[in-house]
């Protein structure tokens, strides 16, 4: 199983893993508001719960500070508890099997964690986003002028936002498909560069595909009228899965 983390060099990924804190700033910083006691508490105690978020995966050399900081957000609202370990990398993202935490009704989730954005290299992707509207953070579509302007130039800042509009179809696709019946996971949750979702197997392993197993003729048969079923629901629902195989 790759690891893309293990394909970069030290520079590569101290440039990607730089808090913003660290990066040059692209505005001015805003004075904060006074906050109130009470706020300043409840702030502390939020950012003592991520840095005490320890989990049973053995990360490769700077891939624990990525999913402390991709993963911090779902550790403190209670949606995982533990991360085990990770069951399938690609060159898009990687997913990682977690133990759920105490706001989800299951022992195991599946989260799935895109590498940063710089180091993504799927070509052609305005194919993929033909048609369909930029989304923000919170899955809405992007009217703020200066936002498009951004995206279309593909400035810097644009293509942050593009790679967090990418993010956010997913996750609204699958939260319509869901909701329509089709066979896909419940996405739980999504936050800034992971989804959160249902997962399929048990602490061993994950399900097999099906190009992983023996069919017998009437099995094969059923689950392929299962497939077309899946495709139906999709079509009805204006979407075209872009990779469907075995």
């Amino acid at each position: 199983m790759t690891n893309y983390f293990d394909e970069l060099d030290d520079d590569e990924l101290e440039g990607a893993l730089l808090s913003k804190k660290q990066r040059p700033e692209r505005f001015p910083a805003r004075h904060p508001k006074k906050l109130t006691a009470s706020v300043c508490k409840f702030v502390q105690v939020q950012d003592d719960s991520r840095h005490g978020f320890k989990f049973t995966y053995k990360a490769a050399r700077f891939e624990e500070g990525w999913l402390l900081d991709s993963l911090g957000g779902f550790y403190e609202h209670r949606w995982i508890s533990d991360v085990l370990k990770r069951v399938k990398g690609g060159k898009e993202a990687s997913v990682y099997l977690c133990r759920a935490g105490a706001e989800v009704q299951a022992e195991l989730v599946a989260v799935k964690v895109y590498r940063p954005r710089m180091m993504r290299n799927l070509k052609n992707d305005h194919i993929y986003r033909e048609g369909r509207g930029n989304l923000d953070a919170e899955g809405k579509i992007v009217l703020d002028d200066g936002m498009q302007h951004a995206m279309a130039k593909r400035t810097e800042y644009g293509k942050s936002l593009l790679h967090q509009s990418w993010i956010a179809h997913e996750f609204t696709s699958m939260q319509v498909l869901e909701q329509a019946g089709a066979d896909v996971p419940v996405p739980y949750e999504m936050a800034g560069n992971a989804i959160l979702m249902s997962y399929i197997g048990d602490v061993d392993g994950c399900a097999p595909t099906l190009s992983e197993i023996t069919l017998e003729k009437s099995e094969a048969k059923l689950l392929f009228e299962r497939v077309l079923r899946n495709i139906d629901i999709f079509l009805a629902n204006e979407r075209i899965h872009g990779d469907l195989s075995a």
